[in-house]
């Protein structure tokens, strides 16, 4: 990413961690921002990745993966704005960062957060190549209670990868998804 998108991407993250403030009990800076430790690392470590979420070509969110240990890929951040949501957008965006990285991957989400509770399991479940492990860990092993998921993606198939409408472009390429559909997520 150019250093214009960083700044997009870091005008979105405030979003998303105001959206995260009823989850967590985040509060802002005093000069009214919120701080997300680690973008910088998406910008200069290999195996990150952040991408932005487009539909119809309009700015509707991000995902921010990275490459951990023995070859698995982990969701560190999904966010689609509220307008997009439950209309299919981020169903089919999450789809698209998964076919972007075939092979292992890992997702967690906080059980406080239900809509994540709500829409990460039916995801999953759909693009899972083969069985899907599922772990509950709660303090003191974590440090908050959170759901992980471990599971597998199989390469793309070519007409999945050239459909229209909802896109999640990346440093590296585009790619897109079927149009998200009212009442599909």
């Amino acid at each position: 990413m150019a250093a214009e998108d960083k700044t997009v991407l870091e005008n979105l993250m405030q979003l998303y961690q105001y959206d995260f403030s009823d989850v967590r009990g985040y509060d802002v800076t005093p000069h009214g921002t919120c701080v997300y430790r680690f973008l910088d690392y998406y910008f200069t470590e290999d195996g990150r990745e952040a991408c932005f979420i487009r539909i119809d070509g309009t700015l509707a969110g991000f995902s921010m993966t990275r490459a951990v240990d023995q070859g698995v890929r982990e969701v560190s951040e999904f966010f689609v704005l509220r307008r997009h949501r439950r209309l299919g957008a981020g169903r089919a965006a999450a789809r698209l960062m998964f076919q972007r990285h075939p092979g292992p991957w890992a997702l967690a989400f906080d059980s406080a957060n239900h809509n994540a509770a709500r829409f990460w399991p039916g995801v999953i479940a759909g693009v899972a190549d083969g069985p899907v492990q599922c772990e509950e860990r709660h303090p003191p092993d974590a440090a908050y209670s959170r759901s992980w998921f471990r599971f597998r993606i199989a390469a793309a198939d070519e007409e999945a990868q050239h459909q229209p409408d909802v896109a999640v472009d990346g440093p590296l390429g585009d790619c897109q998804a079927a149009r998200a559909r009212a009442g599909t997520a």
